[in-house]
């Protein structure tokens, strides 16, 4: 029977023989992807961008449309042609680039950021 940490959302703890660890795995190794060292591209885009390359992050705001509607705050991002979306916990820090600030993830959501 596995786990689930309570910081990143990863699944651990597999029994050796246990089937499900190959998803499981996979889905662990693409969170991380999306969240560690997050840096997203933009945060006020109220649709998901047309021709978006596999990598490519986004955070998700308030008044989203289409794919991102309902998903307010979360990173959306781009992996083999499908978003995928995670919920931050509070703490995490985002570079956002098209504005230079890093920004961190408060209980009311993203702040406004710091010009770095």
């Amino acid at each position: 029977m596995s786990s689930t940490d309570p910081n990143l959302g990863l699944t651990y703890g597999w029994t050796l023989g246990e089937s499900g660890w190959a998803s499981g795995m996979d889905a662990n190794l693409k969170r991380l992807g999306a969240t560690v060292g997050l840096s997203v591209k933009d945060r006020d885009l109220t649709a998901p961008p047309a021709s978006p390359a596999n990598g490519d992050r986004y955070l998700i705001p308030a008044a989203a449309t289409g794919a991102w509607a309902g998903k307010t705050n979360q990173i959306a991002v781009r992996i083999e042609g499908v978003w995928e979306y995670h919920a931050p916990k509070v703490g995490w820090l985002c570079y956002i680039e098209d504005e230079a600030k890093l920004s961190a993830y408060k209980p009311a959501g993203w702040s406004a950021g710091i010009a770095i």
